[in-house]
């Protein structure tokens, strides 16, 4: 890759192909994060901010752009460097698209007059612009950021929604998005559904009965269940247990907890059922897999 990591904080970096990837940074911790990471002139910039805030700096810390929730930014700049540094708030989620600019041509060479900067004119030029994306841009990036797949089909996954994010991204005619899922055109709807997973989250040990949840978040069971499955690609309860073991194994690498402690806080009354769960998700107990990770 010609871009080298060199980040502060933490992100999940998906290589789509030679010059073109995509960066998740998720920032649930309640202090701002910082993240940077080497960006030449050669690249092209899109970041959404799925959830909660980010500021991007830029010449050392002279000029900033703030990026609030469900806003995208894009910066393009053949002249200047652009490094990614930004500065995440506490529960916030930010999606980056970085591709080369020869990358970003051959994907529209044939439509260079639908796109702004794409014009002979413009191709030298730098190009930044902030905007509010669609439901269904919000929908895609959710998927992106959450989903139940094998390991080996993590990265064409990811591809497959690159390609529709940034098609989506361009698609600004009026009747855009309309006809593609009548549910999620609500944004009130998508909002009630991100309520719902933030619940289960925030109360996984003892997590409310479908029924519950539905009616804490005012929406029908069954529109309860069709819209988490188009948001995240599971069904809520899937959705739940994949998180509580990642979260159980994040707290076990510690090596601050016990099998005890750990199953507990994440709603399992007995270490034999969490043990048991966590075999179903890693293929192993977690005392074998704490043994191969102090080795590896």
């Amino acid at each position: 890759m010609e871009v080298k990591n060199v980040a502060e904080g933490s992100f999940n970096e998906v290589l789509i192909e030679e010059g073109f990837y995509v960066l998740k940074i998720q920032n649930d911790a309640s202090e701002i994060q910082h993240v940077k990471r080497k960006i030449n002139s050669s690249f092209i910039q899109f970041h959404f901010c799925l959830k909660g805030h980010a500021k991007f700096v830029f010449n050392d810390g002279n000029y900033a752009l703030d990026l609030s929730e469900e806003n995208s930014l894009l910066l393009y700049n053949t002249q200047l460097d652009l490094p990614l540094n930004v500065n995440l708030n506490a529960n916030s989620w930010l999606v980056s698209v970085v591709m080369t600019i020869q990358k970003f041509h051959s994907l529209f060479s044939r439509e260079a007059d639908h796109i702004p900067f794409l014009s002979e004119e413009n191709k030298d030029k730098k190009y930044y612009t902030q905007e509010g994306f669609s439901p269904a841009l919000a929908v895609i990036l959710s998927q992106m950021m959450s989903y139940n797949l094998h390991p080996s089909l993590k990265s064409l996954y990811i591809k497959g929604k690159v390609y529709e994010l940034i098609s989506l991204y361009f698609n600004k005619g009026s009747e855009a998005d309309i006809e593609q899922c009548p549910f999620l055109v609500d944004e009130e709807n998508v909002r009630r559904i991100k309520q719902a997973k933030e619940i289960i989250i925030s109360r996984m040990a003892e997590p409310p009965s479908l029924k519950e949840l539905a009616s804490e978040i005012g929406l029908p069971l069954k529109k309860l269940k069709e819209g988490f499955k188009q948001i995240y690609g599971d069904t809520v309860y899937s959705f739940l247990f994949d998180y509580k073991m990642e979260f159980a194994r994040k707290m076990l690498e510690t090596g601050k907890h016990n099998v005890n402690e750990v199953g507990l806080k994440v709603g399992y009354s007995t270490a034999s059922h969490f043990i048991s769960a966590f075999k179903k998700k890693y293929g192993t107990t977690p005392k074998k897999y704490l043994m191969g990770s102090v080795n590896s």
